[in-house]
């Protein structure tokens, strides 16, 4: 029975992609202010465009463009530094806000579209694709993998499945606090942790 990749490289990728998506980071942390702030349904086109982000990116990695862009100073400078600048300016949008309903999309910049965008300058994805490119793509328990492109299908299915397994997660913890976050300031309290979270992601990405 032809397999695409052995149990134990499976595993392997399945708790690898699980630890990265699942722990904080940059998406999880607009997921969940955007949830707690405007619930479920307006936080969905961004938790889709996340997996669709990191699926463009692999597909590009698996072509090489994503070694050349962790590799070469420059174009590893400009995504951390652009991308920690956009994530600081959305954490201080986030701690101005203290009324539910005051954060949307267009006072965000997080539309779909722009959602996808934002995964571009977000070094943490690019190194995800490069790691599960080298590991699990290009290579087969230590030898060079005769079956790439069933690889990359089925790495690109599992990247996708946890970005929004994750995010989602994340959109429900948000949306479950919401009510709670009606009393008094507990909504900009709440904001603003998620604010200095997020920020501190931000700088923290400059030096992945």
């Amino acid at each position: 029975m032809y397999e695409i990749m052995s149990l134990r490289e499976l595993i392997a990728l399945l708790v690898f992609c699980a630890a990265m998506t699942f722990s904080p980071g940059p998406n999880t942390m607009l997921t969940t202010a955007i949830a707690s702030n405007e619930g479920l349904r307006k936080v969905i086109p961004f938790t889709l465009a996340v997996p669709l982000g990191w699926l463009l990116i692999l597909l590009i990695t698996g072509l090489g463009i994503g070694t050349l862009v962790v590799q070469l100073p420059i174009l590893r400078w400009f995504i951390q530094i652009a991308g920690c600048a956009y994530l600081l300016w959305l954490a201080y949008l986030l701690s101005c806000h203290h009324h539910l309903k005051t954060i949307d999309s267009s006072k965000l910049q997080i539309t779909f579209g722009k959602g996808v965008a934002l995964q571009f300058l977000n070094i943490k994805v690019w190194l995800l694709a490069v790691t599960v490119t080298s590991t699990w793509i290009i290579n087969a328990e230590g030898q060079t993998s005769i079956n790439q492109y069933d690889r990359l299908a089925l790495a690109c299915f599992v990247v996708m499945f946890f970005a929004f397994a994750s995010n989602f997660s994340y959109a429900l913890i948000g949306s479950l606090v919401r009510n709670w976050l009606l009393h008094g300031k507990r909504l900009l309290i709440f904001n603003r942790i998620l604010a200095s979270l997020l920020a501190a992601t931000a700088i923290w990405t400059l030096f992945v």
